[in-house]
């Protein structure tokens, strides 16, 4: 069975230099096609906000809150890269904007180090990710874009030349009238009103109390200190002018067991609250719920969604805990808004963890700053030597030059790579890849590339050749492993070759099913069929809906006399392909155990 490899990647939009891109052209719209208010909401922000086609991504996920980390790399991160490769937007874009109906939350475990986060807050690495940059599962990751206790007259607007990073917002709330008046209000904000400020004033948990009181302070070293209600007792606060700024501990506050904080937001008013799990659902709650502290029984802590139905229109939210020292700071929040920042740049620059659980609901170009609605874009020019955004180009060099490959066959293998995820023909790709590999042999991803070119084109003895050169370079490289012990007992009559390399291959990947499918076919191919059997079976177990494993536990079953069994996988293969009765070697197999 042979694996499929990745070639490196790349790729971007040619767009002259001398254009400087609209607001609207720094945001990627992200929409689940199976969810209805998704893509309910996406139209309306598409034409709120004018935005392209090409700035908008249409893919297909659950709609539930949450989702494996294995559907979330197959679903949601991995479309998002390859549109963004074809279109080539990697440094055009800045900010990516999830609708409702796509999952909060990726599953894992809990705590400081655990692997569960927002999809949100993972999506903001994946510039990095396409770089080939090291993503750690396990824990947080530090925001290279957090000011903290830097002075605001140190804050910058966010670039791609300054960052490989994407801000992350989404637009949701309790149901689609709701987010489309968030999208409104986002869209026509004003630069008037309180920023309320509510203290627990308890003998717990005091650092978010400091950071209220700072909050207030720089306001009002910025000589806004008209605008701050900062209440330091244990009543709840409150204001009866509009109110452009909220924080507070929600349900953590034994006085604030309330869904509605009676406040009159204005429109762009932004905030958030001390509360672990207040972005753990948009599912509205019973008309009789009211949220309770941590820890109680009765019913689950404050959820932002309520403050979205007041009329906040962008806050931060946890779908589970991230402990009080990674949320939001309100000291940062509400002075770099008031500064000129937009909503994304804001709250990003108040947050100290990325990969986390954090997320922001919101209109990223939202902006209570005339003529500061969006940061300056990247010039979204292409390198003609790689076909690639010129920044994401030069950092992918830097990254890839280290290994000390030639610096021309890295610059071919990435412009291959990009004519392939422009969908360029093949053969101009296969030209790339075959002069790149001519002046640099250990480009291991382009000989795999050119292997499985090969063999697509039954160039069975060019493949054998490109697998050869890889094992040269990376003796435990899986996939050439694999797949040469495929190609050898398949084409070559060379089983006995074969068997050591899909041992090998089969100890490496850890008894993968698909590379113990090839272990077993070699088995096969020399008579072994105890050792066959076995193999082929759990990899049946494992993939069955493999056409290829499927015909094998067929065809090894149908050699021991297992009649029954080989007729239930063949009935399985067709079943997922009923064209394959039309190949030789099951045509002949179909007549021996019909």
């Amino acid at each position: 069975m042979t694996l499929r490899a990745a070639v490196l990647t790349a790729a971007l939009a040619s767009v002259p230099v001398s254009t400087v891109p609209a607001p609207s052209d720094n945001v990627l719209l992200v929409v689940n096609r199976r969810s209805q208010p998704s893509n309910q909401i996406a139209d309306h922000y598409i034409q709120v906000r004018h935005l392209q086609e090409r700035n908008v991504v249409r893919l297909e996920t659950t709609e539930a809150d949450s989702i494996s980390r294995a559907d979330f790399a197959s679903t949601i991160e991995a479309p998002i890269s390859r549109w963004i490769e074809r279109q080539r937007l990697h440094d055009q874009i800045l900010f990516i904007v999830v609708t409702k109906g796509v999952p909060l939350r990726v599953e894992g475990t809990s705590g400081q180090l655990g692997t569960e986060a927002s999809v949100d807050s993972e999506l903001t690495l994946l510039y990095r990710k396409m770089l080939g940059k090291p993503a750690p599962l396990a824990g947080r990751v530090d925001n290279p874009y957090f000011l903290g206790d830097k002075p605001i007259t140190a804050a910058a607007h966010f670039t791609r030349q300054a960052s490989d990073l994407y801000l992350v917002t989404r637009l949701d709330a309790f149901t689609v009238e709701d987010a489309l008046k968030l999208i409104d209000r986002g869209a026509a904000p004003v630069n008037d009103g309180k920023i309320v400020l509510d203290q627990k004033a308890t003998v717990m948990d005091r650092g978010g109390d400091a950071w209220l009181a700072a909050a207030a302070a720089r306001l009002r070293e910025m000589n806004q200190g008209s605008r701050i209600a900062l209440e330091t007792t244990t009543a709840v606060a409150g204001s009866t002018e509009p109110v452009l700024g909220y924080f507070s501990w929600g349900s953590n506050d034994p006085a604030n067991q309330r869904r509605q904080m009676g406040l009159r937001f204005a429109n762009g008013a932004i905030g958030g609250m001390f509360v672990s799990t207040d972005g753990r659902t948009f599912k509205e709650p019973p008309a009789d719920w009211r949220p309770a502290v941590a820890g109680s029984s009765t019913g689950g802590q404050s959820l932002i969604g309520d403050l979205i139905r007041e009329g906040i229109t962008g806050v931060s939210g946890h779908v589970s805990e991230p402990f009080l020292d990674a949320i939001i700071r309100p000291q940062v929040l509400f002075p770099a808004y008031l500064s000129g920042f937009n909503l994304a740049e804001s709250f990003y620059m108040a947050m100290p963890y990325l990969s986390w659980q954090d997320i922001v609901i919101g209109d990223p170009l939202c902006s209570v700053s005339a003529g500061a609605a969006a940061p300056p874009g990247a010039s979204p020019d292409v390198d003609p030597e790689t076909e690639l955004p010129r920044i994401f180009a030069e950092r992918q060099l830097a990254l890839l030059t280290q290994s000390g490959l030639n610096v021309d066959a890295l610059k071919l293998a990435l412009k291959a790579g990009s004519f392939q995820a422009q969908e360029r023909p093949v053969a101009d790709i296969e030209a790339l890849l075959v002069k790149a590999t001519a002046l640099e042999p250990r480009l291991v991803a382009a000989q795999l590339k050119l292997a499985q070119m090969a063999e697509a084109q039954n160039r069975f003895d060019d493949a054998i050749q490109r697998y050869r050169a890889v094992l040269a370079t990376e003796p435990g490289n899986i996939a050439a492993l694999n797949n040469l012990a495929y190609q050898l007992a398949e084409r070559k009559d060379g089983a006995k070759e074969a068997l050591p390399l899909a041992e090998r291959a089969y100890a490496l990947s850890g008894r993968a099913p698909v590379i113990a499918d090839t272990l077993g076919w070699v088995h096969y191919q020399l008579g072994e069929l105890p050792a066959a059997l076995p193999l082929i079976e759990q990899a049946a177990k494992a993939e069955p809906s493999n056409l290829d494993i499927l015909v094998h536990a067929a065809m090894v079953n149908a050699a021991m006399n297992n009649v029954p069994k080989a007729r239930a996988f063949l009935d399985a293969a067709l079943k997922v392909d009923p064209k394959v009765i039309d190949r030789a070697d099951v045509k002949a197999l179909a007549a021996r155990i019909r």
